[in-house]
């Protein structure tokens, strides 16, 4: 299977000017290249079998048809191969001349799409040698004695995926034709491009093209031509650019001397997805005129078992590299805003938060402090609760005073033991069974407390929990699972452990710093069954709910795309299993799991997720933050009472 990734190919071959002969046996080459690695669909510059930069040789007849006899020796070549070949060439009918992108396949020319928009300014000159697509609009001519349909208003279809081109200028235009195209159903466009290089201009040529794969949602695959071309007046660097709906999925070495060919899949079910979803696109997609020719394309048929060759980022919520900084900055400015205007508005004269030295509750507490700093408020107008109860360890215990002290907030501590002791006996519960009735009546003591001193000291409570935990339901109903405002519950674990790090790193002072980073340290625990023998932490949420690393996984591929259990256990096996480098720049390491874990773990997010939905349908306020959220006002309405049996089935037939 390959659930739903088409193989495409950018290359850059070597050229001479106005050699043609030379040019198609480079092209061939990386042709039988690429379709002995499994490519669907390979593309190729602008006038690539010429070179782009033949000038006046255009007017040349002797180019013409040797460029002409270069496309025989290509279509024969193809003839026993399934792969779709795009290349550029000139392109004569009725005493025009047309900057052409030729489709081939299995010895056939499918179509020929012309450039629409002739560049005629600056150092271009090709409306001295070409037409326009305007002039002809649809056309039936003669290429190397086949008859073809030539417009630049075609999409061709095949088995996994419906294709468009434009060419080099059409993609600077203020409407490009691969809108309209993409609105007609394209899911994928093709560019053959020709663009030279001056400063600053990749940079905006990088920015144009990712925002034209997002506006379209779509897969874009950009081919401009490189080293070889004249270098007369003009240089060209030769760019093989990949998107995905406005991301960057792979490319090509600038400037290199040598031939370049940059394959990775296109994950069209994706795409799909984010069309059915964005009702905007449809809207546009109905207003669109349908009037483009679909043209049909034989089926493309690898010899070899599908192999996914593209990055799968084992942590999608988690910002990598460079982005690490800014996507932090921004993250907190968010719940900052947030809750400084649920502050302002109730005119609280103070906001509560309970500290247990855990991750939660430390990212609730720094963007408390950062909120109030901004306001011009003193500190000491956060009030740290810390209530020690039976599960409680030295380690966490210390944390959380040590971290309320460094950061100037005013500290309150209040045992829950005797409480809870009363309350076990009150119900006639044996507190030496530590079961799920131990362990709620702790969580629920806990947010009793927080919400009475709140009303004490006239403010809020300030949830601590995340996105990851309501996901799976891994919270007391009518305890952790309540606040008056949760600042963290769009935010998923494995995001709450970098950004702690990030303020630890790079925000705080050192007071406080040594103790964020042994918090990122400590095991994730609710604390509520007492700790071993030795005082370390006993109940390791982990090891009963599964990694959130995986979680997380489940829940991007789940709820931001909508993908089957199949195909997000296909994903995790790249992620976790398969690839060789599991570090980043700049991130966490990445675990490995082997498949039996994946599965196991696959299967309980699926069965939480549905059975905790009740826990989700009543949730406190909270920002939302990132692409996905669990608010019932926001992204997510679910009914409580669905039914996990489909998903949980799919889980159990996996291998």
């Amino acid at each position: 299977m390959n659930y739903g990734f088409v193989k495409v190919a950018s290359a850059i071959p070597s050229v001479q000017v106005a050699d043609c002969d030379y040019n198609e046996k480079k092209i061939e080459s990386l042709v039988l290249q690429a379709e002995g690695k499994g490519v669907e669909i390979i593309c190729f510059p602008e006038l690539s079998l010429t070179s782009y930069t033949c000038a006046d040789l255009f007017g040349q007849q002797l180019l013409l048809d040797s460029c002409q006899e270069a496309l025989f020796k290509l279509l024969d070549v193809t003839r026993s191969l399934s792969i779709i070949t795009i290349v550029g060439m000139p392109v004569q009918h009725n005493g025009m001349l047309f900057n052409a992108a030729v489709v081939v396949q299995g010895g056939k020319i499918l179509g020929v799409v012309p450039k629409t928009y002739l560049p005629n300014y600056r150092e271009f000159y090709e409306k001295r040698w070409f037409t326009s697509s305007l002039v002809i609009g649809n056309a039936e001519i003669h290429l190397c004695g086949q008859p073809v349909t030539m417009s630049s208003n075609l999409i061709f279809n095949t088995s996994k995926c419906n294709f468009a081109i434009e060419l080099c200028e059409d993609v600077w235009a203020p409407i490009p034709p691969s809108t309209n195209l993409a609105m007609q159903g394209a899911d994928i466009i093709f560019n053959l491009s020709a663009s030279n290089e001056v400063i600053g201009k990749h940079n905006y040529l990088t920015s144009l093209l990712s925002q034209q794969s997002a506006r379209c949602i779509c897969g874009y695959v950009y081919s401009s031509c490189g080293y070889g071309e004249s270098t007369q007046d003009l240089v060209f660097a030769g760019n093989a650019l990949v998107y995905e709906n406005g991301s960057l999925i792979a490319k090509s070495n600038r400037f290199s001397f040598e031939e370049q060919m940059v394959i990775t899949e296109i994950d069209v079910e994706r795409l799909n997805t984010e069309r059915r979803i964005n009702t905007t696109f449809a809207d546009n997609a109905r207003i669109t005129p349908k009037t483009a020719t679909i043209i049909p394309t034989q089926a493309v048929t690898p010899n070899y078992e599908f192999q996914l060759t593209r990055w799968i980022n084992p942590h999608p919520f988690v910002p990598t590299g460079d982005e690490l900084q800014k996507r932090c900055e921004e993250i907190f400015a968010i719940q900052v805003e947030g809750l400084a205007k649920r502050i302002t508005h109730t005119h609280a004269q103070t906001i509560v938060v309970g500290i247990s030295g855990g991750l939660d509750s430390t990212l609730a507490l720094l963007v408390c402090v950062k909120t109030m700093d901004k306001l011009n408020r003193p500190r000491a107008e956060i009030l740290g609760v810390t209530m020690p109860g039976f599960g409680t360890t030295d380690r966490t215990y210390n944390n959380a005073l040590t971290l309320m002290k460094a950061l100037g907030i005013t500290i309150k501590e209040i045992s829950i033991k005797a409480a809870c002791t009363q309350h076990f006996k009150d119900i006639h519960h044996d507190i030496n069974n530590h079961d799920v009735t131990y362990e709620n009546g702790q969580a629920r003591e806990r947010t009793q407390i927080l919400m009475d001193v709140a009303n004490q000291y006239n403010g809020f409570v300030v949830g601590t929990g995340d996105l990851s935990e309501l996901a799976l339901g891994w919270c007391t109903y009518n305890a952790d699972h309540m606040s008056n405002y949760g600042v963290n519950s769009s935010i998923p674990k494995t995001l709450v452990k970098y950004l702690v790090s990030w303020v630890a790193h790079t925000n705080i002072d050192s007071a406080a710093k040594d103790t964020l980073l042994d918090i990122i340290d400590t095991p994730i625990s609710p604390e509520l069954i007492p700790a071993d023998e030795k005082g370390n932490i006993k109940q390791k949420t982990e090891d009963l709910v599964g990694p959130y690393e995986l979680h997380d996984f489940f829940l991007y591929n789940f709820m931001r795309l909508g993908f089957s259990p199949k195909k997000i256990y296909f994903l995790a096996k790249q992620a976790f299993v398969y690839q060789e480098n599991k570090t980043a720049e700049g991130d966490f390491p990445v675990n490995s799991y082997d498949e039996t874990t994946i599965r196991l773990w696959l299967t309980t997010f699926c069965h939480r997720f549905f059975t905790q939905q009740f826990k989700r349908s009543c949730l406190p306020d909270g920002p939302k933050v990132g692409s996905v959220s669990l608010s019932p006002r926001g992204d997510w309405r679910m009914p409580s009472d669905a039914s996990y049996a489909t998903w949980v089935k799919e889980c159990e037939s996996l291998e």
